[in-house]
Formats: C-alpha cells, structure tokens, sequence
C-alpha cells in the first residue's frame, strides 16, 4: 500500500567479495533446500541507498538525506550498515551518517534499496541472490541506475545470483521464513511488470525463485501509486502464524487503502499458512492525521513499514505520541528482546514510503 508519489527521474557511474554461509534450512525438512528466511533472523548487514538527486526529490532532498542518514545511525547502533552511495556523493554521505556507517561508492538513484537490494534467500548452505529485474515499479520512472543495484550488491560480496523471469521488487514480499508468502496481486500480476503472466503462473515462478511453498494473495491497489500497493505498507508478519495489519483511523473516510485493508482482512482471517496454522490478525490503528507532524498527499501514515533489525525494532514515529507509544508496545509484545527504536521519517515518509522500503537485510548465521 505505500503510496508512493511519481516523482521525475534523473541522471547516471559505478561500486572486495565476501562469502555468506549459512546452514541448510527449510521448513519441510529436506537438507539443502532453498529457503526465504524471516527479517527477525540475524542479519550480517543492513543495505541502504542515499538519495542521489534534486530531479527526483526537489527541495525535499536536504530533508530526504537528513532522514537516512537518522535511520543509517539507528540501525548502525546495532548492526552493521552499509550505505549506497555515488561516487561523487560518498563523502557528504558519509560526512552526514558518521563513522559508524560505512559508505561504499555504488552509482545509485533513490534511497529504496528495499526494491532494488536482491531479496537474499538460503541454499546448499549458503546465501545466494534472487535478482527480480528492477524496472522502476512497472516503468512509472526510470532507474537505469538502479536497475543494476543487485548486480552490484552481489558483485560486491560474492553471492550467487539467481535469475528469474519475473518482474517485482522486495517490497512486494513478507515471508514467515517458515514457507508461506503473503503478497499483493496488484503489484505483481501486473502487466507492467508481468505480461502476460496469469496469476497462476507468477505464484510458480515465486515458488521456484523464493522457495517458499504456500502464497496467500491479497487484493491490492493497482495504479494509485507508483508501487501498485506493495504488501509491505499492507500487512507484516510479526511471529509464525501473528501478522500485523494496517488499520485506517478512526472516522476516515473509506477509500482504496481502508478497502484493501478491509479485503485483507478478510483474506487473511480464513487463511492458514505454509505449516497449516490458522492465522491470528493483529490490528494497528494508523495515527490520527490531525497530530501527525509530516504532511503531503503522498505521506504513508501506515506503521506496517517498520524494520526488524538483529537487536532493534525501527518504526515511524508520526508525532500522534498516543498512536506512537501503541505502536511501540505491540511490536515490543512480539519482539520482547529487541530494543524497540522510533525514529521521525516525515521526509521518507512524505516521499510514500517508510522506514521497510529503505532498508534491505543481508541473512547471517544464526
């Protein structure tokens, strides 16, 4: 559902190999198999993108880059985190997120590296890429630049790619790590991204490309934004069998996003996952947009966009300190461990996304 705006788009350069291993696992049992783990299984690093260019963000850039660098600093508190940045822009990045932070010189365009990152899955006991062909959501911009994004992460750390035919981003996907797979049919049976492809056909390709085993479709938006309603503004599995959902705010107005939800819910209330649970569906309430503190048509209000780190949890903090310090005790109520990190994200935010589509996770041992 991130409602993301369609910005204009921009201009162009380039970015040691590190072996990732990782046990063979997956939930069937069968010893090699390939396997998309959970974002709240360790993690070696967090990827990041540092926001290249006034023709895609105008004056909100200076505000943008404040707000990745704040996440950048949050999340290298706690793990490691390694900033994409153009060669020409290396040293203000790095100058703007500190030492902590190691910036790398990748030719990027946007901060979105959750879409451009290859979506990292386990096999024969190692870490390999699934690369998704990244085409500016369904050519509504164009990211020459970030098309080649996984190519270059991979290069850089010397995993495997594994190539597929489909069309989509890592947005586009929450996994239980167990083998189930919730997504939004709008933004991936979609001929911008998949012509021609029945939904029938994507849901096999997702199997073979992810190794997951049981895909639970969700409705989706298709063309109100320029991600066609990605799942991760939508619904986020917390726990095996607990997914968190997106609820509108009391007394708004019913549109697409509150009628997504309302089919999601729907959806996922009858559904059971890849292990045969029943699922149990955990509202949480969007802020007031009365006491937000960000503001523009496109600012996504939805806590769903958090990210799960190795020690921390990092979700919006909106400025409705009621709906906040909710959001904050429920997901300390499934992460009791983890040391639970607002962070104010009124740019990013203002820009449709959040704080998930910033980040990208690279799988550790353990």
């Amino acid at each position: 559902m991130s409602r993301r705006t369609v910005m204009r788009s921009l201009p162009a350069a380039g970015g040691g190999a590190l072996v990732l291993a990782l046990p063979p696992c997956d939930p069937t049992g069968a010893p090699g198999a390939r396997r998309f783990g959970a974002e709240w299984e360790n993690h070696l690093r967090t990827v990041m993108s540092w926001p290249s260019s006034e023709n895609i963000w105008g004056e909100q850039l200076a505000e943008v880059r404040r707000d990745v660098a704040g996440l950048a600093q949050a999340i290298a508190a706690r793990e490691p985190v390694v900033l994409m940045a153009r060669p020409d822009q290396k040293d203000a990045a790095q100058k703007a997120c500190g030492a902590a932070v190691e910036v790398v010189p990748v030719t990027v365009d946007d901060l979105w590296a959750r879409d451009t990152v290859p979506v990292f899955v386990e096999e024969d006991g190692k870490v390999k890429g699934v690369d998704f062909n990244f085409n500016g959501w369904g050519r509504k911009q164009q990211h020459a630049n970030d098309a080649k994004v996984a190519r270059a992460v991979l290069a850089k750390y010397g995993v495997e790619r594994i190539e597929t035919r489909l069309v989509a981003e890592g947005g586009s996907f929450e996994t239980d790590g167990e083998g189930t797979l919730l997504v939004t049919e709008s933004s991936v049976v979609n001929a911008n991204r998949n012509p021609g492809m029945s939904r029938d056909q994507v849901e096999a390709e997702l199997k073979k490309a992810l190794g997951v085993t049981k895909v639970i479709w969700l409705a989706g938006v298709k063309g109100k934004d320029i991600t066609d309603a990605h799942v991760d503004c939508l619904v986020r599995f917390v726990a095996p069998g607990v997914v968190v959902l997106d609820k509108a705010f009391p007394g708004t107005p019913a549109d697409v996003w509150s009628r997504s939800a309302d089919q999601a819910r729907s959806v996922l209330g009858n559904a059971t996952d890849a292990r045969g649970r029943k699922l149990e569906v955990v509202e949480l309430q969007q802020p007031d947009p009365d006491r937000i503190t960000g503001r523009g048509d496109a600012f996504v209000s939805s806590y769903m966009n958090f990210y799960i780190g190795t020690k921390g949890v990092y979700l919006p903090r909106f400025g409705d300190q009621k709906a906040d310090e909710h959001a904050q005790q429920v997901m300390r109520k499934y992460f009791p461990t983890r040391e639970i990190v607002p962070v104010k994200i009124d740019g990013i935010a203002g820009g449709g996304g959040g704080i998930h589509c910033a980040t990208h996770d690279i799988p550790a041992i353990g």
